[in-house]
């Protein structure tokens, strides 16, 4: 059997290609997810050269920015050792069959289907992005940017006790799942004010912009968006002094250090996995490719501005 992977050959151009044999333990593909803000920068080549050994992905072949194998949500079955037969989640590029060390590989709890652990990856950053914020109980938070991990934030974030929680965004067909995972939904013309909490995840500069807007005196506002290359305005006048707002950053490569103590990697995923046990989660796949159709339909995927997770199906 010839095992194939999705390569970035150029800007906007995929193909599959055949893989060299790795080590570890042997996992066939049943579905794997596009994380659609990450990759698109990727296949645009638009990862700046400061960035580009922070930005290697676990598993990843080729430089940035190309030709290289990308990506970071994969779901398998395990096929041989101790782990065989068991249905588990690995940081791995789209590929029909991989090998990596057991401790590499996570298994799924057993009420959580494989076809939705695809999002772990996305639920570890919300997970991640909810501890940098501080967000408590009984806060006003408002998320701006209701992508697949501004959905997942808002989606645990609602569940702090008390908590009022709005997410905002340009496309009112977002509105829908915002409610149903319990939030308040706004345009950007209609967002909160004076809130306790801001976190930021549309990356762009207008959503950055409205994220200060929404802040109440002394609130943290939490930067959470990925902009690549270039370089992102950021309004500090007016009365972002004198309302003492505070930006800071979050990113899922590092654990916030008030938790670094106690949580490791292994127990922030495995906390990531039993909180994608809920069915409602499934309104965040909004799309399926067959792998083998994947480099035709790859541009379009990442390019529309609809798409939340597009899950990629390898099975016949």
């Amino acid at each position: 059997m010839t095992d194939l992977a999705l390569w970035c050959l150029g800007p906007g151009q995929a193909d599959l290609r055949p893989c060299a044999e790795g080590e570890g333990t042997l996992v066939e593909m049943l579905y794997s997810g596009i994380s659609r803000g990450t990759e698109r920068l990727v296949f645009e080549g638009r990862v700046p050269a400061s960035e580009q050994t922070r930005m290697r992905a676990p598993a990843q072949e080729g430089d940035f920015p190309f030709p290289v194998k990308y990506g970071y949500c994969a779901v398998g079955r395990v096929l041989e050792g101790s782990l065989a037969g068991q249905t588990v989640f690995a940081l791995h590029p789209h590929q029909s069959r991989f090998r990596l060390p057991d401790s590499a590989l996570n298994l799924l709890p057993d009420t959580l289907p494989p076809h939705r652990a695809v999002l772990a990856a996305n639920m570890e950053t919300a997970l991640n992005i909810l501890w940098d914020s501080g967000a408590s109980a009984g806060d006003r938070v408002a998320v701006i940017g209701a992508g697949v991990v501004g959905l997942l934030v808002g989606y645990l974030a609602a569940r702090l006790p008390g908590a009022d929680v709005t997410l905002v965004d340009l496309n009112p067909e977002r509105r829908a799942i915002a409610q149903a995972f319990g939030c308040q939904f706004a345009q950007p013309t209609h967002a909160p004010r004076e809130c306790d909490v801001v976190i930021h995840l549309s990356a762009s500069a207008e959503g950055l912009a409205l994220a200060i807007d929404c802040a109440g005196r002394e609130a943290r506002v939490v930067e959470g968006s990925w902009y690549g290359a270039g370089i992102t305005p950021v309004p500090l006048g007016g009365a972002f002094h004198s309302r003492r707002l505070r930006v800071i950053s979050s990113q899922v490569g590092a654990l916030p250090s008030h938790r670094a103590v106690r949580w490791s990697y292994a127990r922030r995923m495995a906390k990531a996995l039993e909180l994608l046990c809920d069915p409602a989660l499934d309104a965040l796949i909004t799309g399926e490719t067959k792998f083998t159709d994947l480099p035709a339909h790859y541009g379009a995927i990442l390019s529309d501005p609809a798409t939340l997770c597009h899950r990629i199906r390898y099975a016949p």
